[in-house]
């Protein structure tokens, strides 16, 4: 138990960005706020390390816990697969009373056999829930069975009582770091091999990117974790360069790469035009660096810039009938993370104006970049209750509310459009071609006639 609050304070004690060539000597330690666990669904450790370990694909996702602690992960993640659909199967141990009084502990054992025998994984992610931390040696039975089975039985130590879900994702990153990166090798390696880390595949973004990267000639070695196979995790430390999707939770695992491996790393965005084109440029120029700026490296720029142009005039024409609708809508988004300022940039490449957000998951970086995308008049919102959101809404005059399926009904009540931006989403946003797919969305969210029709009165009520 020592050991584990150890890990624990380590992991709350991250910096989540602490480059203090950009922030001055101020950083921030955005974990370190002690945390209320049980707030809200999905603020809890375990969901947070399911989103970061539960893309992997041919993976068993074994939780050993009751069954009720298996509902979120899958119900809510809409990580894609582009080959094996075991991570889409919820496996549980399915704890009673009588386990919870005499111990889970032959359960667990008799389970993790029993799926290793029936679906043959590449390796098997045994998560702790909260019940089950406290009363069961959960490390040991991983071992024992590992060295029965001949197959890797990784223990996430992830209950919900630990924190938030920040927590829980870099605990799951903390896992991949000491017990899956760096235990295999790729069968070959080059000089344009890179990381993506903190890309989830959600409703399959990740095959918006991978495209684009192959035009240039570069090879995604690892994907961490969106789609990815558990072997590729395996030989992660590999890579030439990290591209960090998500600086809150995984800037931290792209600095111990550095420490342990020696890859440098950068901090992108794959969303809207600018923000991707900075993107493809600054990977390029950093591979042109690690190459010593030679013929290859001119001819890697060179193939970047013209993907830029072709893809940049072709969107140019694919937006222009969503941009005579969109111009000049104001939005009101409320999210989290890198996510913030890059739908601001998303939605200035559209016609639309984000006039309030919040500055949810966020680090100090990300807020700068908000306050400056946003200009003088900024509203960013800490408390995002259904209140206060009402009142926001109407005194703006949004027209749109973009955020999580749990503000939905909000936006019902303030009869504006509503726009999914979460893991629950079943539309991908990012490259080029996502920015096409929010235009489209957005478009038919405000064109629906049902909007013309809520706002007016009542039948009885027009006299």
């Amino acid at each position: 138990m020592n050991t584990t609050q150890v890990t624990i304070t380590k992991t709350l004690q991250q910096t989540a960005y602490n480059n203090p060539k950009k922030l001055g000597d101020k950083t921030k330690l955005t974990c370190k706020k002690s945390p209320q666990p049980g707030l809200t669904q999905g603020n809890c450790p375990f969901d947070g390390a399911m989103v970061s370990l539960g893309p992997i694909t041919d993976a068993v996702h074994l939780v050993h816990g009751t069954v009720a602690c298996t509902h979120n992960p899958w119900a809510t993640h809409g990580s894609l697969s582009s080959g094996s659909q075991l991570h889409q199967t919820a496996f549980s141990t399915g704890l009673t009373e009588n386990d919870i009084v005499f111990g889970g502990e032959k359960k667990l054992y008799k389970a993790i056999l029993d799926v290793a025998q029936r679906y043959n994984p590449a390796a098997i992610f045994v998560y702790a829930t909260c019940v089950t931390a406290l009363m069961d040696d959960i490390d040991g039975v991983c071992k024992q069975a590992a060295e029965k089975i001949d197959m890797p039985v990784i223990y996430v130590n992830s209950p919900g009582f630990l924190g938030n879900k920040n927590l829980g994702n870099r605990i799951g990153n903390e896992t991949l770091l000491n017990h899956v990166i760096g235990t295999e090798e790729p069968e070959l390696t080059t000089p344009f091999d890179i990381n993506l880390i903190g890309e989830y595949n959600v409703a399959g973004e990740t095959w918006n990117i991978l495209p684009l990267f192959q035009k240039m000639g570069i090879r995604v070695l690892s994907k961490i974790t969106g789609d990815a196979r558990y072997r590729e995790v395996c030989y992660a430390h590999r890579a030439k360069l990290n591209i960090v999707l998500c600086s809150n939770v995984a800037i931290k695992m792209a600095e111990t790469m550095a420490e342990r491996y020696g890859i440098p790393y950068i901090e992108e965005s794959f969303y809207g035009i600018e923000n991707l084109n900075h993107c493809l440029r600054n990977i390029a120029a950093k591979l042109g660096k690690l190459l010593g700026y030679g013929f290859v490296a001119c001819e890697l720029k060179e193939r970047t810039e013209t993907l830029i142009a072709e893809e940049t005039a072709a969107l140019d024409i694919a937006l222009a009938p969503y941009r005579s609708q969109l111009k000049g809508k104001r939005i009101v988004l409320c999210t989290g993370g890198v996510k913030i300022w890059s739908f601001i940039l998303a939605a200035r490449d559209l016609g639309m104006e984000v006039i309030a957000t919040t500055d949810s998951k966020t680090t100090e970086e990300d807020k700068a970049k908000i306050k400056k995308y946003l200009g003088e008049e900024q509203i960013i919102l800490s408390d995002t209750t259904p209140e206060v959101l009402l009142k926001v809404l109407k005194e703006t005059k949004a027209d749109v509310l973009i955020s999580g399926t749990g503000l939905q009904y909000t936006s019902l009540k303030a009869r504006i459009p509503f726009l999914d931006i979460n893991h629950e989403r079943h539309h991908a946003y990012a490259g080029y071609k996502g920015l096409v797919e929010l235009a489209k969305e957005l478009s038919e969210a405000l064109c629906s006639p049902v909007w013309e029709q809520v706002r007016k009165p009542a039948p009885w009520d027009e006299n």
